[in-house]
């Protein structure tokens, strides 16, 4: 559920679709408008604008792209999520090219747009804390951003190192399960660092496909392949200057894995379909939620790549491990939420018990998100009681890890599924939850869940 804040704006030439969606936005707690069509959409973001348009492609007269293009004018952080059901490589990568959040297919799942819209609205809060953040530091004269929060011994250590290597220029690997905060860290030591001037800028290797992921990474020229109707730089000549955050890079397929490898030596990139190689001056964070070195010794990822990556490591624990945070990190969420002079609602007893209790599989993530949905359902100053919590939190399911209790050494994969399966289980079924405490997208878990044969879990 969200805060009720989020203002998103339907798009399409049926009504039908029109209703139903609206139905399915207004019950996770969204602010729905509807637009018949492209040119109604036009007139309501010109008038009223919007946090995020899922609009079709394929409308008479406006198309979703030149939607798109008014959005983009409009507000350039605008989320903008194009749906169609003719889809091509081509539409693909022009809507990415142009600026789209993200390109869905017809039909799709409603746990699926239900986790897309979640993650554009966190972006888009992101986006504005960073802007928040960047003023503050400047008030204040100090190149640093937020520490990351946490007191306990293997955290502190892993920050303290944090600090110690930011002022370099040394690439650094950030290794830890999904939801532990590798993004904050590495937002952390780009702000320490002398870098901190220039851009932070990210991506998820494990969001897009090879093809559209090598054009966003390296960019392209005109004409390099069909859709490419102009060139476009790319994110890692942008971040020149500055620092680039790749998570999820045990994700990229082995060809990409050689175009950075080359990127990372000879500190150049060549755009795809061009001749001649741009030079970048960037520092690189790296961040998986896997073990490279088994990839390593599979040969999934590439040895001299590790051995590149690998140069500094940090390695952050998972909340389980570090349970004496969890009230520090309560109460700095709740404060966040509470917004700047709001008083931060108090937390039970009981409560607090019960979430330094929950193993939190999902990490700080799955933490924020719970005390997101407590507040929402406690209401304005009310204090935080058990039934406000998920019920996974209130009363956790018991873990049935059949397959691996038959290994006394089990795979990776044994663990994965069972970890998954587990995780499917505490959010009663429901893919997208699972997808957010899992800290992958969507599409990974449907392919993960076939996989595995967890499709009747």
């Amino acid at each position: 559920m969200t805060d009720g804040g989020t203002k998103v704006l339907l798009v399409d030439d049926e009504s039908g679709i029109l209703e139903s969606l609206g139905v399915l936005l207004r019950g996770e707690g969204y602010r729905v408008s509807t637009a018949m069509g492209g040119k109604e959409a036009l007139e309501l973001l010109a008038a009223e604008g919007a946090d995020i348009v899922v609009s079709d492609i394929r409308m008479p007269g406006v198309t979703g792209l030149e939607v798109l293009q008014k959005a983009r004018e409009v507000d350039p952080e605008m989320a903008v999520i194009l749906m169609t059901a003719q889809a091509s490589l081509q539409s693909a990568v022009q809507a990415v090219n142009e600026g789209a959040y993200y390109y869905l297919q017809k039909p799709f799942a409603n746990d699926e747009l239900l986790a897309i819209c979640s993650r554009a609205a966190e972006a888009r809060r992101l986006r504005r804390e960073n802007r928040a953040l960047k003023r503050e530091i400047r008030r204040k004269g100090d190149r640093g951003g937020a520490r990351p929060v946490g007191t306990s011994r293997s955290f502190a250590q892993v920050v303290e190192m944090a600090e110690t290597v930011a002022p370099s220029d040394s690439t650094v690997l950030l290794t830890g399960e999904s939801g532990t905060g590798k993004e904050v860290l590495a937002r952390y030591i780009h702000g320490l660092s002398e870098r901190s001037e220039g851009p932070f800028l990210s991506i998820n290797c494990g969001a897009l496909p090879e093809n559209l992921l090598e054009s966003e990474l390296f960019g392209h020229v005109k004409g390099a392949f069909t859709g490419a109707v102009r060139d476009k730089e790319g994110l890692l000549v942008a971040a020149d200057g500055g620092t680039f955050f790749l998570d999820e890079i045990a994700e990229m397929s082995p060809q990409t894995q050689v175009k950075l490898l080359r990127a990372l030596q000879e500190r150049e990139v060549t755009p795809v379909g061009a001749t001649e190689a741009v030079p970048v001056d960037v520092r690189l964070l790296a961040a998986t939620n896997r073990n490279l070195e088994e990839d390593v010794r599979t040969g999934s990822f590439r040895t001299d790549l590790y051995y590149r990556l690998n140069v500094i490591a940090l390695h952050l624990p998972p909340l389980r491990e570090r349970w004496e945070d969890i009230p520090l990190l309560v109460r700095h969420f709740l404060s966040r939420m509470a917004g700047e002079g709001g008083d931060p609602p108090e937390v039970s007893d009981e409560a607090m018990e019960l979430l330094g209790k929950y193993p939190w599989p999902g990490n700080v993530r799955e933490l924020e998100n719970a005390l997101e949905r407590a507040v929402v359902l406690a209401g304005a100053g009310e204090r935080l009681e058990p039934k406000h919590l998920p019920d996974r939190v209130v009363e956790p399911p018991e873990p049935r890890f059949v397959e691996e209790r038959e290994h006394e050494s089990p795979t990776l994969e044994v663990v994965e599924r069972a970890y998954i399966e587990w995780v499917l289980r505490a959010e009663e079924g429901n893919k997208s939850r699972a997808a957010e405490v899992l800290g992958i997208d969507p599409s990974t878990l449907y392919r993960k869940i076939q996989r595995y044969g967890l499709s009747d879990t």
